[in-house]
C-alpha cells in the first residue's frame, strides 16, 4: 500500500479555523490523498449533492487574502484562477471517497485523527478554563477572610506596647530576700 506523503504532526498544523469551523484547504486534502488540486476540485464538483456547506465551502476572496498572507505566499505567475475550497473534517472524508485512489482511502484516517486530535484538545482546553474560573471564585471568598484575618492583627498591634501588651506593674515570682 502506499505511503502517506505528510506526516499527522503536520496535518494538525494544517488545520486552520475560518468561519469558526476547523477546516483543511483543498491544495493541503489533494497533497494528502496523493493527486492534485485540480483533479479534487473536478471529483468534487461532479459529486457536489454530497458536500453540503457543513462539509465544503469556498473561501471568499477576503479570507484567502487573509490566509495567503499569514502564510506569506505570493501572488506571482501561475497560482490558482478560483478561490479555494475549505474542506471540515466531515468533507474531508467524503472528499477521499470521491477521488478514490488507495492513498486517499490510508489518508483519510489520519485526517479523521488529527481532527478528533484536535477536538479532544479544544476540550481539554475548555475544562482547564473551567477549572481556572472555580478557583478564581474560591481564592475570591478567600479573600474577605484573609482582610479580615489581617485588620484582627492590626488591632492586637494597636493594643500592645513597644515590648507586649501593657499590664500594669510586674509582680516577681520566688523567694525574695
Amino acid at each position: 500500500m502506499d505511503k502517506v506523503i505528510i506526516s499527522e504532526a503536520e496535518l494538525e498544523s494544517k488545520i486552520l479555523l475560518v468561519r469558526g469551523c476547523r477546516i483543511i484547504m483543498d491544495s493541503t486534502l489533494a497533497k494528502i490523498y496523493g493527486t492534485s488540486t485540480k483533479r479534487l476540485n473536478e471529483q468534487v464538483q461532479r459529486n457536489i449533492e454530497r458536500f453540503p456547506q457543513d462539509f465544503m465551502f469556498q473561501l471568499t476572496s477576503e479570507e484567502y487574502d487573509s490566509l495567503r498572507s499569514q502564510f506569506a505566499t505570493s501572488k506571482g505567475r501561475g497560482g490558482r484562477r478560483y478561490l479555494p475550497y475549505a474542506f471540515t473534517e466531515y468533507g474531508s472524508i467524503h472528499a477521499a471517497n470521491v477521488v478514490n485512489t488507495k492513498i486517499a482511502i490510508q489518508a483519510s484516517i489520519a485526517v479523521v485523527r488529527a481532527f478528533v486530535r484536535l477536538r479532544q484538545l479544544v476540550a481539554a482546553h475548555a475544562e482547564l478554563a473551567g477549572k481556572l474560573v472555580e478557583l478564581e471564585r474560591k481564592v475570591a471568598g478567600h479573600d474577605a477572610e484573609i482582610r479580615s484575618i489581617v485588620a484582627m492583627i492590626r488591632q492586637l498591634m494597636e493594643g500592645m506596647g513597644q515590648c507586649g501588651p501593657e499590664l500594669g506593674p510586674v509582680r516577681r515570682i520566688g523567694f525574695q530576700p
